[in-house]
Formats: structure tokens, C-alpha cells, sequence
């Protein structure tokens, strides 16, 4: 059952001004996006293999909907509970299976045409990720979003989370953490790294005004 990293979000403030420190960076930004029904809007940055994803709230009453609620992105948007973790890490088939590592449950947004889904992981903690995983895709297609930057990080090789107690982490979790592409470790306060292939510069930290950073190899 192989999966591949897709794209990840981070919640953010109405708008994500978070945005800017990429952009101070030399970052180039790709065009945003709304999420009908389900409340979100985003600003987004495209690499070679992988999205950024800085995600708000744009509409209350839809986050908070019977379709959207289980999602917990209302939590994660919303919530200022230290330790509560803000990210999403979205999967997709490896090439070779269409099967998701983990038990899920299907969300049906309205943004997707009939008969398409998005596998939600059961069981994960608010103080980790929450983990899909898009069985409708295979493969990341070329894009007509700027994915040149001025700092060369290219090709995202794995991502990394900080979690406050590893002990602690779900099953599903667990299930990811073996196939390699997401890895967990111990953190204070919740932190997502981006592993990009090759030497190419030095670690480029995010923080504080984005939970982010950027590594080499």
C-alpha cells in the first residue's frame, strides 16, 4: 500500500498574511482557492511534487456544517489550544495502489464532482495532523503554476511533524510514519519541515510567523 506526499496545509488567519514571509523570501505564489460548502479559502505555493497550502476560514456556518464538521477543520482554523496541531497532510496513490494504510471515512464535499471522495484517516488526535488521502489522484500532473523560486527548493523527499507526545500518536499515524514520507518527532510546539532532495542551501526556518521549515536532503 504506497502512498505519496500531495500537498499539506497549515491554518491560518483570515487571509494568511503568513503568506508574506514566503514571499519576502523570493517565494513566487501560485493562485488561490475556494472550497464551496466547506468554508476554506487559501493561498497557495506549488513545488515540483507538493502544495503548500495556507488555509482559512472564509465562511463560519459552512466549516461548521453536519457535511464539513467531522473534518475538524473548524478546530484547527479556529482553535488557540496550545499544542493543538495546525496542519493537514493530504496523500495520494503511489502508482501502484489506490488503497489508503489507514481505516478512513469518506467525505463528500460539494466541491468535487459525483462519485469522488476524500478518505479522512479515523482516529487521529487534534495534537497531530489530520491525514487524507485523495484515491482519485495518481501521480502529481504537470502544472501551470509557478513552481521556480528564487531560493532552489525544488522537490519536496518527505515531510516531518513535531508532536508534543509521540507515545501518544494514533494508529493511523503510526500506519504513515512507517511508509516513510511522513515522519513523526518529539516537539514542544507543533512544527511541520518540508525534507527537500538535495544539498541546496541551508535549513531555511519559517518561524514565528509561520510553523514551517524548510530542509536540505
Amino acid at each position: 500500500m504506497g502512498i505519496q506526499l500531495d500537498h499539506a496545509f497549515i491554518a491560518c488567519r483570515q487571509g494568511a498574511p503568513e503568506a508574506d514571509a514566503l514571499l519576502q523570501l523570493g517565494f513566487v505564489e501560485g493562485s488561490p482557492n475556494t472550497h464551496p460548502g466547506q468554508g476554506t479559502s487559501n493561498r497557495r505555493f506549488f513545488f515540483d511534487n507538493f502544495m503548500l497550502e495556507l488555509l482559512w476560514l472564509s465562511d463560519q456556518s459552512e466549516a461548521s456544517s453536519a457535511q464539513t464538521r467531522r473534518t475538524r477543520l473548524w478546530e484547527r482554523c479556529s482553535s488557540q489550544e496550545p499544542g493543538l496541531s495546525p496542519f493537514g497532510i493530504l496523500f495520494r496513490p503511489d502508482g501502484q495502489s489506490s488503497t489508503p494504510p489507514f481505516p478512513t471515512w469518506a467525505y463528500l464535499p460539494s466541491y468535487l464532482p459525483a462519485g469522488l471522495a476524500i478518505d479522512v484517516a479515523e482516529g487521529t488526535t487534534l495534537q497531530e495532523p489530520e491525514l487524507f488521502y485523495l484515491s482519485f489522484l495518481n501521480g502529481r500532473k504537470s502544472t501551470v503554476e509557478p513552481t521556480k523560486h528564487k531560493l532552489p527548493f525544488q522537490r519536496v523527499s518527505y515531510a516531518a511533524v513535531g508532536v508534543k507526545n509521540l507515545a501518544t500518536l494514533s494508529d493511523a499515524a503510526l500506519a504513515v510514519n512507517r511508509q516513510g514520507q511522513l515522519r513523526y518527532f518529539a516537539s514542544d510546539q507543533p512544527i511541520l519541515e518540508l525534507h527537500f532532495e538535495g544539498a541546496i542551501t541551508p535549513d531555511l526556518d519559517l518561524r514565528p510567523a509561520l510553523p514551517l521549515v524548510f530542509r536540505s536532503g
